[in-house]
């Protein structure tokens, strides 16, 4: 009998999980929340989102710890982590299929020139600009795992002119692709529309800075569905008011809910939006949590786990 705790402050439906994972998994022992823990001796397997600091330590005889999203910086934020356990995180095509929807509107909103249509209609004005071309458009793409391939290829079958940038060097059909601290300043000239889908690691948080924004071409849009942290927010405020970048669409931020004086929600060329690009679905993901569940109670190695060294 699989004892499994779970916990989210992200108004993840405990009843949801339960049900979707007791189909597939016999004689399930689902405790939900820090509250319904029980021994914590007896937990086996433990789904979380932001867990509270000392929980997962706790439970001295984890199998494995679940991240209840693709992202597994909330579960590194612990500093009481267990190191000797295995972190898994979700990959699921669903979520993929949701963040690149979120993100194509914006890529194709700034192509199509909504903002600047936006404006004219508010002057009552009938102008029409001139017509984009696709096929010149340049759309730069940071982090090509899953997310970033799946969006790449979607941008490629539409005709853009995709670009990618990743830690290490990666080949995506139709995608020029650039990686590393070397290739990075390359990366950022060539493209017009930068989408953001960089875990949150030691190496990214803070990456997207005053000289990020600078080495973009003049007038360019920031899209940022990975985390809110890896952006330094006054300097992307401050690129966005110089005209350097002409606007941003931001579905993460460093403090969620983002406060009501933060200086974001004044500038009307930054879009926000409240951490919805993409959301863990449990009757879509439950299938490889309950087979690496499967996979662990047979003394069999689970897949999708994450580097401890890399954080993702």
């Amino acid at each position: 009998m699989p004892v499994v705790l779970f916990y989210s402050d992200n108004n993840d439906a405990p009843g949801d999980w339960e049900k979707a994972l007791g189909a597939h998994v016999a004689d399930l022992d689902f405790r939900a929340g820090a509250d319904r823990i029980g021994d914590p001796a007896e937990i086996d397997f433990a789904l979380v989102w932001a867990p509270p600091p000392g929980l997962l330590a706790r439970c001295v005889n984890l199998k494995a710890i679940y991240g209840l999203g693709q992202g597994v910086d909330h579960i590194f934020a612990d500093p009481q982590l267990p190191a000797d356990v295995p972190l898994l995180r979700i990959v699921d095509p669903w979520m993929s299929q949701a963040m690149s929807e979120w993100c194509l509107m914006h890529v194709l909103r700034y192509h199509r020139q909504g903002p600047e249509y936006a404006a004219i209609a508010a002057a009552k004005a009938w102008t029409k600009l001139p017509f984009p071309d696709t096929a010149k458009r340049r759309v730069g793409i940071m982090g090509l795992g899953a997310l970033g391939g799946d969006l790449a290829a979607k941008l490629v079958g539409l005709g853009f002119d995709v670009r990618g940038w990743s830690r290490s060097a990666k080949t995506l059909e139709g995608v020029t692709s650039y990686h590393g601290a070397d290739g990075l300043a390359d990366f950022l000239a060539a493209s017009e529309i930068v989408v953001n889908l960089l875990p949150l690691t030691r190496d990214t948080r803070d990456l997207m800075d005053a000289g990020v924004f600078a080495a973009m071409p003049a007038g360019g849009f920031v899209i940022n569905a990975g985390r809110g942290a890896t952006i330094v927010e006054e300097d992307l405020l401050a690129a966005v008011q110089s005209g350097q970048i002409a606007g941003a669409a931001l579905d993460v931020f460093r403090t969620e809910p983002l406060p009501q004086d933060h200086p974001f929600w004044d500038e009307p060329r930054i879009e926000i939006w409240p951490h919805v690009a993409a959301q863990t679905n449990p009757e879509t993901a439950i299938r490889q949590i309950a087979d690496n569940i499967h996979r662990i109670m047979a003394g069999q190695p689970p897949v999708n786990q994450v580097d401890f060294s890399l954080q993702y």
